[in-house]
């Protein structure tokens, strides 16, 4: 049973979270990370045939919160994993609707010139945002070691159907399982985040 409190908490995952994540989501077979990134692809196709156009992000979203539920409770006794995923899923869909209502004007029948201009300076700030977000993360990615930087671009090249196959060629060649591969990955992926972040801060 998911609860609606639970899965609106914003909380950091740890390593040691995610590989309880992990080993969850195989549900006592294991699966070398596999599992993680079918359940995954899956959140994020499920988000995108809704239109949403964070996808990946909102699929990153409802793992970490049943990640940290996990952490929380001990124990998910929902069979199998990816039906508890997709019920979070549900509340993430729905807060991010929610989020999208706020930013659409009340009567846009009676949008003035004036409201029109205005739009059109919202809409370019934004586009400054974007942009300004892109130079950052270019500038983080700068930061990185040599290695990192090949692995995390590496691990999220492709499209979603041969991410699968060019993560297990990448753990082979690195010679380590798609399990440590996945929360290498994660690692970086967090310290990338968090460099984002304090970059636009200090803007």
């Amino acid at each position: 049973m998911v609860n609606q409190d639970v899965v609106r908490e914003d909380a950091k995952l740890t390593p040691d979270t995610f590989a309880a994540l992990l080993a969850w989501l195989d549900d006592g077979v294991e699966s070398n990370g596999e599992r993680y990134i079918d359940v995954r692809r899956r959140l994020a196709s499920y988000f995108d045939r809704r239109n949403r156009p964070a996808a990946d992000d909102l699929a990153d979203r409802t793992l970490t919160r049943v990640a940290i539920t996990l952490a929380q409770d001990g124990v998910i006794t929902t069979r199998p994993p990816a039906r508890y995923c997709f019920a979070v899923a549900k509340y993430v869909l729905l807060e991010d609707l929610r989020g999208d209502r706020r930013l659409v004007p009340f009567d846009e029948s009676r949008a003035t010139e004036t409201t029109g201009i205005a739009s059109h300076g919202a809409a370019a700030a934004e586009r400054d945002a974007r942009e300004h977000r892109l130079d950052c993360l270019d500038s983080c990615l700068q930061n990185l070691k040599q290695e990192q930087r090949e692995l995390i671009v590496e691990y999220y090249a492709e499209s979603r159907q041969k991410k699968i196959q060019r993560r297990r060629e990448l753990a082979m060649r690195l010679g380590i399982s798609m399990n440590a591969l996945a929360i290498r990955a994660w690692r970086i992926r967090e310290a990338l985040m968090t460099c984002v972040r304090e970059c636009g801060d200090r803007r």
